[in-house]
């Protein structure tokens, strides 16, 4: 057990002499979507549900703060992947940071609460065959579990739910300056960026965050997890890593995996959930025989069975480390240290914004950049908005480096792998540049210090040396109908009886914006169809 933190509630890990035989419902991983179908399930007092998580109490100083969350990356809260070498970012390695810790990426992302837009969840719902998925739907969920503390939008916002919604709290005053200098480049300011703004072509704004008391951290644990774990039928189990699923018989059975150096295997007597992002549940789906049957055969492993979208379909949303700018007084960041953001097309012939920078309130380089532009280290001597792409069109695949459940998959991002996308990220630095150059923005700017006015390769080599993750990973084990799905409408993985997905590895596309809000839908919408499938109390 952890000692308390700042007078909060201690977490409750179960320890070893206390891990049953079986529970009705196992989920592998407590992030987004875990914590989410965790407390759903459990507030059925009948089942009896076991949360497996691989990394540690989300009660330390850096999770908790919101303005801290880039201190999380790289350290033992991130699982510390890196893409292979690309030649479409000049052989760069980037890093792919994913939360290694109770709640997931939601302990320690950017703590935005972006809900996507219409036409994700209307594609959706197509690739399903099911409207259970479609922006209606969808609304409903949002409604039921968002306390929204911003512009009133009864049909788009709800209130009263668990989740603790606002928009930044007194914003640094560059903020307003960004805004003005946006609307008038004809990407109009709206005062909710999540509401008929999505259902659009966009808009610019404060972003809705999960933060609260100036800059505590609202995340997923923090909501579904911490005020039940004292459930006598919910076990948190952490520091436990799965590395395999149990099939029987057409049917996932259980799960294998290893606590503090000891091997359990543990007994699902329902169902078997894997929640464990887009990296590692294709991982785990093809250590225990289900994939592309090359694939397995290639690393000796059964063939349970042949999926070959397990892994494929790869996406991300591309953020650019550039568009640097020195504060002409320095400024700490402050809320999310990310307080701005806007949505806008690359061209006027698509239907869905496909631009979505984001202010980073600290100088924000790549590996290369960084060093090439002599960036400053003090985080608030300057400001960076970042460029990123919010429907890129490059897909990349997750892959097996070999049998061993302890070895790094390898993940082809294969970012910029598309000229569309590449002129998408021209066209949207210079969006940021002429931002961060206007006339509202020049109190703020003593000068540019990334990257010029830059032409031609010149911009592209720029671009491909400071381009990376905006920590979005999604849509290795798509929903829907075709050769390449791996689940179903209702979450279930084709072929096997018994384990279903809920994280950000079913999307079909990956949503316009962050994806944290998205995969919460997802949770919830698991909880309902487990509810219905067994005859729960629906989740309220």
């Amino acid at each position: 057990m952890t000692t308390s933190l700042g007078g909060l509630t201690p977490d409750r890990e179960i320890t070893q002499d206390t891990i049953r035989s079986a529970y009705d419902f196992i989920i592998c991983g407590g992030g987004c979507a875990g914590s989410v179908v965790a407390r759903r399930l459990s507030d059925n007092p009948e089942v009896s549900v076991l949360v497996i998580e691989a990394g540690g109490s989300d009660r330390v100083p850096t999770v908790i703060d919101s303005t801290l969350w880039m201190q999380n990356i790289g350290s033992e809260r991130d699982w510390g992947y890196h893409a292979e070498p690309s030649p479409t970012l000049n052989g760069r390695t980037p890093p792919l940071p994913m939360g290694k810790v109770l709640g997931g990426g939601s302990s320690i992302n950017g703590s935005v609460w972006a809900r996507g837009h219409k036409n994700d969840f209307e594609m959706w719902a197509e690739a399903a065959g099911d409207p259970a998925w479609n922006y209606e739907s969808v609304l409903a969920i949002y409604r039921r579990i968002e306390d929204w503390h911003g512009p009133s939008d009864p049909y788009r916002r709800g209130t009263g739910g668990l989740l603790n919604i606002l928009q930044p709290n007194d914003p640094v005053p560059l903020v307003p300056a960004l805004i003005e200098a946006a609307d008038a480049l004809g990407i109009p300011r709206v005062d909710d960026i999540n509401g008929a703004a999505m259902e659009g072509d966009g808009g610019c704004g404060l972003p809705s965050v999960l933060v609260q008391d100036g800059n505590r951290r609202v995340s997923m644990a923090a909501t579904y997890l911490h005020p039940v774990m004292g459930r006598p039928n919910l076990h948190i189990l952490l520091c436990s890593e799965v590395t395999r699923i149990a099939i029987a018989g057409g049917r996932a059975r259980g799960v294998s995996f290893v606590h503090r150096g000891r091997r359990y295997e543990v007994e699902a007597t329902r169902e078997v959930i894997l929640s464990q992002g887009a990296i590692n549940t294709p991982k785990l789906l093809m250590l225990s025989g289900i994939g592309d049957e090359a694939e397995l055969k290639a690393h000796g492993i059964d063939v349970v069975q042949h999926l070959p979208g397990v892994g494929a379909n790869f996406q991300d949303h591309i953020l650019l480390a550039g568009c640097c700018f020195e504060y002409v007084t320095p400024e700490a960041p402050r809320n999310n240290a990310a307080e701005f953001v806007f949505y806008a097309k690359s061209r006027s012939d698509i239907a869905t914004p496909d631009l979505m920078p984001v202010l980073e309130e600290i100088p924000f380089g790549s590996e290369v950049t960084a060093t090439a532009y002599d960036l400053p280290t003090a985080v608030d001597v300057a400001w960076t908005l970042a460029p990123g792409l919010a429907r890129p069109d490059s897909r990349g695949r997750v892959r097996l480096a070999s049998a061993d459940p302890f070895a790094a998959p390898r993940i082809e991002a294969n970012f910029l792998g598309t000229d569309t996308d590449m002129a998408a990220m021209l066209r949207c630095v210079e969006l940021c540049r002429d931002i961060g150059n206007s006339a509202p923005v020049a109190p703020f700017v003593k000068r540019e210090l990334m990257p010029g006015p830059l032409k031609g390769a010149a911009m592209e080599d720029f671009i491909r040396n400071a381009a990376g993750t905006y920590f979005h990973e999604s849509c290795t084990a798509k929903m829907g109908r075709d050769e390449m799905s791996v689940v179903d409408a209702n979450l279930r993985v084709y072929g096997i009886d018994g384990l279903r997905i809920a994280d950000a590895s079913i999307m079909p596309e990956i949503s316009t914006g962050n994806t944290m809000a998205p995969t919460v839908v997802i949770g919830e919408r698991a909880s309902e169809i487990l509810a219905t499938a067994y005859g729960l109390a629906a989740p309220t």
